[in-house]
């Protein structure tokens, strides 16, 4: 019974098998059920030769590259079925390019084969469509996908597709978005197919929590700082961020370098996992190993010749104990710290251009590493040639005379960069892009360098129109900030103006009609006669401003006398003579100016005279020093300015009596010495975030008590600080963000009168942070937070720099070359004005144009 058991299971798999191979034959060679020829057996291959191969089904593929493809080669020999029929088949399934493959055998002709590639082409793309994003997102993405109709509808495409969604949305902070895709017949191609893909990105993930295992000399809060870019999502932060896959891979290199920086050398990240909370939320879990700390050991230095150990050695500031770090090394050795305290720049000052050290550790003994100092202190490099390329518009001649690197000194690291910053003081170019190129000749001892700038719009135009004191008030402003007196008269220089020779031309008007015009004009030359840094500027004004004759809101015209309306009229014109002094440092400035001015009033209250006209002739002494690196978002450096500006004292040489003169005598010569002193630093906190601290002082003082303090040039402190009505009444306005403007009064006077006649005294400072926004050579955009604190007297007596009225706010900036800087700020003053409504002397939004460096 057993053995006919065992027969008949014999009996039927044999006949298994070759139902089998048939059946397999034809798949695999064919992909179908068509029969071959049962010659064609696995269990009996047979040796052939290929006598022709052809492609059937293609539609869009050409049918010469699928059989090379298959390796199917007329005149071959191959064995039927075998391998080279299976790889044949594997070959055209692996492009992609097919739905279905299939190879059969066309006919057997004694000893030679001829094969029929059959195939089923998968649709080609017309286009994809995503759905579920905004139209920047959409855009983006399909850049990404550098989308190409025509491409074959495969998996690899869907999976690409979808993958360069996900990973620019997780950018986003949309780490866990849901993506559908369908494919749809396009009716106007033969066999297209439209990719749909649907998006919802879900809600933004940020951090709620990261912790760290391993850690034991740093805790998790240190440890936390370290991740600079991921902030975590508590209570205290307002702004905790989004998570960025890029942001968090720049954390954890940061994360390290720190811990290096302790001492630490041996840390590192043994895993790390991002773990999903919720739809909104990821924590973050790092598992460290921290390793020992490491201290200096011996420091020893070869191949100084120009400076000894112990000059080098003190220059290093490191000692053996002290806790290793590369990067304070680097810096000490290398820069990065102050510049000029650290061995790189001692050497490349002096000329050594090809300078070069390289810290060893050759030495590493339980929690100690000894480090060889090697250097390689070359030749000393003098200057040969200096030239500028990239200004099109800006004659060299403007760049070469501010380079401090001159042919025939000894090159200096710290001459080229303070070239780069007095290029970049011009304003004519983007300081961001000024690149200096020294090109050493080894054989003579000598260095070429090649200053490479970027020019920029430089002209600035100002038109507003806005309404205030029941007017209409058009503005018109157009400065030249590269303009060229030399080239008036040479049409090809005109661009629409002639430019290139770095002067200044400044036109400006402002008009509500009959009621109110001012006319301004200003030319500088900062090289006078073009040898010398000699300031030449010359400028000139008129002002006038009437009530009474005019209704204000209807602008019809009043029945009024003309010796009946209040007027005031300006005129003014100064001359500006100054150089660049060597002593105490290159970085201080004087300059002396002659200036004219004449005040015609009839009828105007608020002065101490109402009717007649006074002159206002001066001399003006300023003495500066600007030391900052950038003039529109500077990091480091201080503008320090110091004014003396003086009448003559014509009490003391006429006799007229003061105490019984008429307003006409008494007040036709102003008089006056006004003393001002402006101080503003700007520091790097961290990265882009600066500190700016401001301290401004003015003092209006008299010659005799008889005469009182003049009338005219003094303070209004609150507002934004613009010049529009009140430099018609002849006072300086200081900006004071949260207070209107001319409202910060002295205690005890008359609210009418001195917002309108200003004060002889006035104290402020400033606290300013700041962090770009952005910073391109079209705009340059930051914000900032600010505190202000000022005050004014009326006389020195009563002057107390520490009673003053405070201010907070936040506000922004915007530099645009065409319309200069524009400002809008938030400010809330804390300390009321005695005796003014506090919705009189209370501004909360300022807004500023065009503003000089002493606003910025």
């Amino acid at each position: 019974m057993k053995r006919l058991l065992f027969i008949l299971c014999i009996s039927f798999l044999g006949s298994s098998v070759s139902y089998a191979q048939f059946n397999l034959n034809s798949s695999s060679l064919g992909r179908s059920t068509a029969q071959q020829d049962d010659e064609l057996s696995y269990l009996h291959p047979k040796e052939y030769i290929i006598g022709g191969v052809t492609v059937t089904g293609t539609e869009f593929l050409d049918d010469e590259v699928l059989i090379t493809i298959s390796k199917l080669v007329v005149g071959n020999k191959i064995t039927v079925p075998g391998e080279e029929t299976a790889n044949a088949i594997q070959n055209l399934w692996s492009q992609g390019l097919f739905d279905n493959v299939a190879l059969k055998v066309s006919s057997i002709q004694g000893e030679t084969i001829f094969f029929d590639i059959e195939v089923v082409e998968r649709p080609r793309l017309t286009r994809i469509d995503i759905n579920g994003l905004n139209k920047t997102q959409t855009e983006d993405i399909k850049k990404k996908l550098n989308e190409n109709s025509g491409k074959i509808l495969n998996e690899n495409l869907l999976n690409t597709t979808r993958g360069t969604i996900e990973r620019y949305l997780a950018e986003k902070g949309y780490l866990y978005p849901d993506i559908t895709m369908s494919q749809v017949k396009d009716t106007a191609e033969v066999n297209n197919q439209i990719l749909q893909v649907a998006v919802d990105r879900n809600r933004k993930v940020r951090v709620k929590d990261v912790e760290f295992e391993g850690n034991e000399a740093f805790s998790d809060k240190r440890l936390r700082k370290f991740l600079k870019k991921i902030k975590r999502r508590v209570w205290w932060n307002i702004f905790p961020g989004k998570f960025s896959e890029e942001k968090y891979k720049e954390a954890k290199t940061n994360l390290i370098a720190k811990m290096h920086e302790k001492g630490y050398r041996d840390a590192e990240i043994i895993s790390d996992t991002v773990r999903k909370v919720n739809a909104k939320n990821v924590a973050i879990d790092i598992k460290l190993h921290e390793g020992p700390e490491y201290y200096f050991g011996n420091i020893s230095w070869s191949g100084n010749a120009k400076y000894s150990d112990t000059v080098l050695n003190s220059i290093l500031g490191i000692e053996k104990g002290d806790v290793f770090s590369e990067e304070k090394l680097n810096k000490k050795l290398l820069g990065g710290g102050q510049e000029g305290a650290d061995v790189s720049s001692l050497y490349m000052n002096d000329g050594y251009l090809t300078f070069n050290i390289d810290p060893v550790q050759t030495k590493v003994y339980g929690d100690t590493i000894d480090v060889e100092l090697r250097m390689f202190e070359g030749p000393q490099y003098t200057i040969s040639d200096v030239s500028v390329e990239g200004n099109d518009i800006t004659n060299d001649r403007v760049i070469l005379r501010e380079i401090a690197t001159k042919p025939g000194q000894k090159f200096s690291k710290v001459d080229v960069m303070r070239t780069i910053r007095e290029i970049a003081q011009l304003g004519n170019f983007d300081e961001t892009k000024t690149v200096p190129t020294p090109i050493p000749n080894p054989n003579d001892g000598t260095v070429d360098l090649v200053y490479t700038v970027v020019e920029k719009p430089s002209d600035q135009i100002e038109l507003s129109g806005g309404f205030g004191a029941g007017r209409i008030i058009g503005t018109l402003g157009l400065t030249f900030n590269n303009f060229s007196t030399r080239n008036m008269f040479n049409k090809k220089a005109w661009r629409p103006l002639p430019k290139g020779d770095g002067q200044k031309l400044s036109l400006r008007g402002q008009t509500s009609g009959e009621q109110y015009q001012s006319f301004s004009f200003s030319f500088s030359e900062p090289w006078l006669g073009g040898k010398k840094p000699i300031y030449f500027g010359v400028s000139a004004y008129t002002s006038g401003q009437s009530y009474g004759g005019t209704d204000w809101f209807t602008g019809r015209r009043n029945n009024v006398a003309d010796e009946d309306l209040q007027k005031i009229r300006m005129n003014g014109v100064t001359v500006t003579l100054g150089k660049r002094l060597k002593w105490p440092d290159n970085y201080f400035q004087i300059r002396y100016s002659a200036n004219f001015q004449q005040y015609k009033l009839q009828n105007w209250g608020g002065f101490l005279f109402e009717t007649g006209t006074s002159y206002n002739i001066n001399l003006t002494q300023e003495i500066s020093r600007n030391s900052i690196d950038a003039p529109i978002y500077p990091t480091s450096g201080a503008n320090l300015v110091f004014t003396v500006q003086v009448t003559p004292p014509y009490s003391l040489m006429n006799n007229i009596n003061y105490l019984t003169a008429p307003d006409e005598d008494r007040y036709r010569w102003t008089e006056y010495h006004k003393w001002k002193f402006d101080s503003q630093w700007f520091q790097r906190i961290s990265g882009q975030l600066v500190l700016k601290a401001q301290a401004q002082f003015g003092f209006l003082g008299t010659y005799s008590s008889v005469t009182g303090s003049s009338a005219f040039e003094r303070f209004k402190l609150g507002g934004d600080g613009m010049q529009g009505y009140e430099f018609l009444q002849g006072s300086e306005i200081i900006a004071m963000r949260g207070y209107a403007n001319g409202y910060v009064i002295p205690d005890g006077s008359n609210p009418n009168i001195a917002q309108r006649s200003g004060s002889p005294i006035y104290a402020k400072y400033q606290l300013e942070l700041r962090h770009p926004i952005m910073m391109t050579e079209q705009a340059k955009v930051y914000g900032l937070v600010f505190a202000e604190a000022g005050n004014t007297w009326n006389k020195f007596h009563d002057f107390n720099p520490f009673k003053v009225r405070r201010t907070l706010g936040v506000g922004a900036r915007v530099y645009l070359p065409i319309f200069g800087l524009l400002g809008i700020d938030y400010g809330y003053g804390f300390d009321p004005i005695p005796g003014v409504p506090e919705n009189n002397w209370r501004q909360n939004f300022t807004f500023s144009i065009s503003q000089q460096m002493g606003g910025f």
